[in-house]
């Protein structure tokens, strides 16, 4: 199953773990500045009007220089002014992280940590945010529930999908590694989309996107391990944001 499933950063560094993943993009400039995005392409959207203004207003296109690697694009959903959620393997081994807001506005990583129990990442920036925060469902869906996928695929425009949860596998990331299952669903999504928010109908945060494979499938990190990592701060690992040396 390994070969079939793709992490969704879109990166010049090839991912441990997964074999299949889409061509490689060309690398951006370095003065590369998103352009504005305020009115999001929208495919079979669950959200209610409200709920989509403002998953539209938290879901965050993620920048990461890395060292020696390239450049990798993702997303990422604000948690508060000055915090958002994103994939691990989307900042790993970075020496610059970019936020772009869905108004356009450009801002600096000024801290980075992530965790080995699972594919996320926590960064914070020097400025504000801006626009609107997650509210986090405190229980995972369930199978045959009805989700939206709000993300930046390629680096490009911010686009929504949805879909239904399958329900719970084994994560075939890590292959038996601390997070005994993830969720998997029917949203197609696509390289960029890796950290990504997951919504309920009532657009609550329901889980971060982080893979997909062969067959149209996503994988989600489940909402209830992200609480879990946000009510224990020593199961995340600081990140230098510098290269080494050696």
């Amino acid at each position: 199953m390994r070969r079939a499933l793709a992490l969704f950063a879109a990166t010049a560094l090839a991912l441990s773990g997964c074999a299949a993943l889409p061509a490689e993009p060309q690398a951006m400039p370095s003065d590369w500045v998103p352009e504005p995005t305020a009115t999001p392409v929208a495919k079979n959207v669950g959200l209610s009007p409200d709920g989509f203004t403002a998953a539209q207003r938290m879901t965050l296109r993620v920048r990461s220089i890395g060292c020696g690697v390239g450049v990798r694009t993702g997303s990422g959903f604000a948690l508060d002014a000055f915090t958002l959620v994103t994939n691990r393997h989307v900042i790993e081994d970075s020496k610059n992280i970019q936020v772009s807001t869905h108004d356009g506005r450009v801002i600096d990583a000024t801290a980075a940590s992530s965790t080995t129990v699972a594919d996320i990442a926590i960064i914070t920036t020097t400025e504000p945010l801006g626009g609107a925060f997650a509210a986090r469902a405190t229980q995972d869906p369930e199978e045959g529930d009805v989700i939206t996928v709000v993300g930046y695929p390629g680096g490009g425009r911010l686009t929504t999908v949805s879909g239904v949860v399958l329900g719970a596998v084994p994560d075939p990331v890590e292959d038996g590694g601390a997070v005994d299952t993830v969720l998997a669903t029917t949203a197609v999504v696509e390289p960029g989309s890796s950290g990504s928010p997951v919504l309920s109908d009532d657009g609550e945060v329901v889980g971060v996107v982080y893979a997909n494979n062969a067959v149209g499938q996503s994988f989600i990190v489940p909402v209830t391990m992200l609480n879990t990592l946000l009510a224990q701060p020593s199961l995340l690992v600081p990140d230098s944001l510098e290269c080494s040396q050696s």
